[in-house]
């Protein structure tokens, strides 16, 4: 990674900024101040393309119970045998889509995501170091593809959608590429560190 680009990644996890959801667009909804969120986190990878700096997506599989077809980072819920949310985000980076351990150069951890489905995301931060040739693990993930770092965190790419979900309107972020329609807690999260590195610009 150029180190320009690791300066403006590492400025922009200092910048200020809170926890985000995907209630952030519904401020008309009211959370349980008791609930219990499930722990997970995910690798936001960014890595060296040929367009330059790109993040690196999954597409879900398509039989899958839970969002199955959307667009997300790798990553998943928290083992037991993880010992920390970092562990978990290498960890099921490496089972998902083969990306190995000592490839990967962590810069830090983005603010807390809270899921409609009830889970805490911690996204990790990292570059990937090394050219990766990705495996895709076909009983979770049906393609792994890369979205320009530029695209991702430029806020203007964004626009907020709605749809119906449990007989009310649910709004949320979308940024889509191409083919690709990123949405819901990914697109969140990428929003959130668009804004952190426009204010490093």
């Amino acid at each position: 990674m150029a180190p320009d680009l690791a300066r403006t990644l590492q400025a922009a996890l200092a910048a200020s900024g809170p926890a985000s959801s995907d209630f952030d667009l519904n401020p008309g909804v009211v959370l349980p101040e008791q609930r219990k969120l499930r722990p997970a986190a995910v690798l936001v990878g960014v890595q060296e393309g040929a367009r330059g700096p790109e993040v690196v997506l999954t597409k879900r599989a398509s039989h899958l119970r839970h969002h199955p077809g959307q667009i997300a980072f790798p990553g998943g819920r928290q083992d037991a045998e993880d010992h920390d949310l970092l562990a978990t985000a290498l960890r099921e980076a490496r089972e998902e889509i083969g990306l190995p351990t000592p490839a990967v150069n962590v810069i830090g951890i983005l603010p807390a995501h809270e899921t409609v489905t009830g889970y805490q995301v911690t996204p990790v931060l990292a570059a990937i170091t090394d050219l990766v040739a990705y495996t895709p693990e076909p009983g979770e993930v049906a393609e792994v593809f890369a979205v320009p770092l530029a695209h991702l965190t430029d806020p203007a790419q964004f626009r907020v959608e709605r749809r119906m979900w449990r007989g009310t309107w649910r709004n949320y972020y979308v940024v889509p590429w191409g083919p690709y329609y990123i949405w819901g807690a990914t697109a969140r999260i990428l929003r959130g560190l668009a804004e952190r590195v426009s204010e490093c610009r």
